[in-house]
């Protein structure tokens, strides 16, 4: 199908929710245009036009999701798009249905396959624009004693080269540059004297776990999580993630890691309630990385993202422990939709 044909789909679904979405319930151009933010109705009729449609952003038909995923947005007669933590659960997973849907018939319109879609907003779009920053741990200095290029006083330096999780940055770091085009991001490493207050009052995306990275071993002394990691590296089973009795083991085949476990939270900063702090952490490097593509993945994160939306919603704050298998030394993603490879959930 051309282009043109696949914009016009788009086009005429928009139209259908606006008009058909709840047949008792007549909602306008100017009624949504206000409630998408003060919209004229001439955007909104180009985006429903027959003829010559114009094709919205990912953050309008992220809003359309919101929208028409439930009738209490028309509740009183006006139409109003409610806050993601007034979803209930059963509306929380029809956004995601129709998030899905509009954003395929966007890719399309645009002439992209769906395989090339452009990463949805997502569980790693901060909707209020505020600052961002990724901090990461340093490679300990044993190991940066065996690296090339990591003596700032050399001519070959190269900062990167010092950070440990680096598979798991770039991948995010980019990602999440591209969910929010408008927010300042910035990568921090960890360490006494390398981050600021505004820092730490951020949004808080927090790379690697409790040995490396000394800003996520203090940030787990705040939360009330039942969830520990145990660095009992010189141990009989080695280290492992600890939740009341039970302990959660990376499965090692000869030496070989064959499956790692990764811990992913998301909750309210103890530092700033009004931002958020997410934590990546995976008992070894791959882990870290595949809990990190557990929502950046092109064919999972949006299955992820609706697995976690529809089963943590209503709270402030969730943990899952998560198994990462890793095929012929390659991380897979897991698939949260998969009980097999969720380990534990909190709450």
């Amino acid at each position: 199908m051309e282009p043109m044909d696949d914009a016009v789909r788009l086009a005429q679904r928009l139209r259908s929710l606006r008009t058909q979405r709840w047949p008792h319930v007549k909602v306008t151009q100017p009624m949504l245009g206000v409630a998408l933010g003060g919209l004229s109705n001439a955007l909104i009729s180009s985006w429903e036009s027959d003829t010559h449609p114009k094709v919205p952003p990912i953050s309008r038909l992220e809003a359309y999701a919101t929208l028409f995923c439930t009738e209490r947005s028309a509740e009183g007669g006006k139409l109003r798009l409610l806050q993601e933590d007034e979803l209930e659960r059963e509306e929380h997973a029809e956004r995601e249905r129709l998030r899905g849907e509009l954003l395929r018939l966007r890719a399309l319109a645009l002439g992209l396959g769906q395989e090339e879609e452009l990463p949805a907003q997502g569980f790693w779009h901060f909707p209020d624009g505020k600052p961002i920053r990724i901090i990461c741990a340093q490679l300990p200095p044993d190991m940066l004693a065996r690296m090339p290029y990591v003596d700032p006083d050399e001519p070959d330096y190269v900062e990167l080269y010092t950070y440990a999780d680096v598979d798991a940055l770039l991948e995010l770091h980019g990602h999440i540059r591209a969910v929010n085009p408008a927010s300042e991001v910035r990568v921090r490493k960890a360490g006494p004297g390398r981050l600021t207050a505004d820092d730490y009052t951020a949004h808080v995306v927090l790379i690697g776990g409790v040995d490396w990275n000394p800003v996520t071993r203090s940030v787990m002394e705040h939360l009330e999580l039942p969830i520990q990691q145990r660095n009992e590296w010189g141990g009989e089973k080695g280290p492992c993630f600890e939740v009341g009795e039970r302990r959660f083991y990376p499965e090692l085949h000869d030496g070989e890691l064959v499956a790692d476990v990764a811990l992913f939270y998301r909750g309210v900063s103890p530092l700033n309630r009004k931002r958020t702090l997410t934590i990546c952490n995976g008992m070894y490097g791959r882990g870290t990385y595949g809990a990190v593509r557990a929502l950046t993945h092109a064919r999972f994160r949006d299955r992820n993202t609706e697995y976690l939306r529809a089963r943590f919603a209503g709270n402030e704050s969730f943990a899952l422990l998560t198994k990462v298998p890793v095929f012929q030394r390659t991380v897979i993603t897991p698939d949260w939709t998969d009980q097999e490879q969720r380990l534990h959930e909190w709450p």
